[in-house]
């Protein structure tokens, strides 16, 4: 696992559009490593966006449902990457369950492999809050350019 701040230390992923009824709504995510929206100003990153997450409503602990909608993260690694008010539309996703641990906190280390004529492909590790793996996955998704991207 990477050597991160724990979550209780970092604050909370800003959100700049409504939430309602979406996953988001039951998310609390905090950036390690990544830019807010504010700061994507087209500047390419390597590719790599650390946060920790978690759903405190929906689950308690951590299970392969919860690991599988942690899974689907990789196109918001798109967007940094490519320092753009982007993300992706899901063609494929692959996830493989490792260990599931006691955990309240989910470490999310994404890491995109490449984005190319409209494609993008990356993965994630997923770590416990004690450093144990718990799964792993991959994903290609349709990049796209948010509308409201000035």
């Amino acid at each position: 696992m990477p050597d991160v701040p724990r979550p209780e230390t970092l604050t909370a992923r800003p959100h700049h559009y409504a939430i309602e009824n979406t996953i988001h709504e039951k998310l609390v995510e905090r950036f390690v490593r990544g830019r807010t929206l504010e700061q994507l100003d087209g500047t390419l990153s390597d590719g790599r966006t650390i946060l920790w997450a978690k759903i405190p409503e929906v689950l308690t602990g951590v299970d392969t449902a919860t690991l599988a909608i942690l899974g689907d993260f990789v196109p918001m690694g798109l967007g940094q990457a490519l320092g753009m008010r982007a993300g992706g539309n899901s063609l494929d996703n692959t996830l493989r369950v490792l260990r599931l641990v006691p955990t309240e906190w989910v470490l999310l280390d994404i890491q995109m492999q490449g984005v190319r004529r409209g494609f993008g492909h990356g993965s994630v590790n997923m770590f416990a809050e004690d450093g144990t793996l718990l799964a792993t996955a991959s994903q290609s998704c349709i990049a796209r350019v948010w509308r409201d991207s000035r």
